[in-house]
């Protein structure tokens, strides 16, 4: 997956606030408010149709890294901006470091790496050598917190179909849950799924803070540039925190 920007990553955060697919550098098992993901991407593009869900991809060997997605820069955030104006709405957790992604509707259940800012000031991407494993921008809040937790995965790598692969067909209504090392449990519930240009990424809207928990799952898709290496488009995942459990 990648963000927008550079062909093939994930779009940089400039307030709190990052992309993915084939190349997620990569940003691209593809993107706050300025934040940039680097993703690796392959030579094919993601189908318009649902594939099936993939078997269980055993890791690979590194791939060949064929492109970039770059995403907006995420900066250190701090306490989310809660003013008079835009009060705490909604439930909220207790920092707690994510371990485990689930999405029941797409089959998907991976683990968490965390994600930091390289030198070039963009957001690493999570390795390219495993397909399912997600990464969360570990210099922001973490799911389950007020503001906008950033999670990345791939869609595909060199190998073959990763972790985001179907991300763009989730609905509406859908469940994402992620376990955290607390032992608690974030039940997400899935506000929207939108397609964004690279080139026109809306990094304020994806990465800003805001009032409630919300999450951000991004990866690569729309067309695959073949002579750029990258794909063109970042998906991103709206949702809110719908109920916090316990551990």
């Amino acid at each position: 997956m990648a963000a927008p920007q550079s062909p093939g990553s994930i779009p940089t955060r400039t307030a709190p606030g990052t992309t993915l697919g084939r190349a997620l550098m990569w940003p691209a098992v593809a993107a706050g408010v300025g934040m940039l993901m680097i993703y690796n991407s392959i030579e094919t593009s993601v189908d318009d149709k649902p594939p099936a869900p993939p078997a269980a991809v055993a890791p690979a060997a590194v791939p060949e890294v064929l492109g970039s997605h770059a995403a907006p820069r995420p900066v250190t955030p701090s306490a989310p901006a809660v003013t008079p104006s835009a009060p705490a709405v909604g439930p909220a957790m207790s920092r707690s470091v994510p371990t485990r992604l689930q999405i029941p509707s797409l089959a998907v259940k991976a683990p968490f790496t965390g994600l930091s800012i390289g030198a070039d000031g963009r957001l690493n991407p999570p390795p390219p050598n495993d397909s399912n494993l997600v990464g969360w921008f570990k210099g922001g809040v973490t799911p389950g917190e007020r503001g906008a937790a950033i999670v990345a995965g791939h869609v595909d790598t060199t190998t073959g179909p990763a972790v985001f692969l179907q991300l763009q067909f989730l609905k509406p209504g859908s469940t994402v849950d992620i376990t955290r090392a607390d032992g608690s449990v974030a039940t997400f519930k899935v506000d929207s799924v939108e397609t964004f240009s690279k080139a026109k990424f809306p990094n304020k809207r994806v990465y800003s803070d805001t009032p409630s928990a919300q999450l951000r799952l991004i990866t690569c898709g729309g067309p695959y540039n073949r002579k750029a290496k990258h794909y063109e488009d970042n998906v991103v995942a709206f949702a809110h925190l719908e109920s916090p459990k316990n551990g």
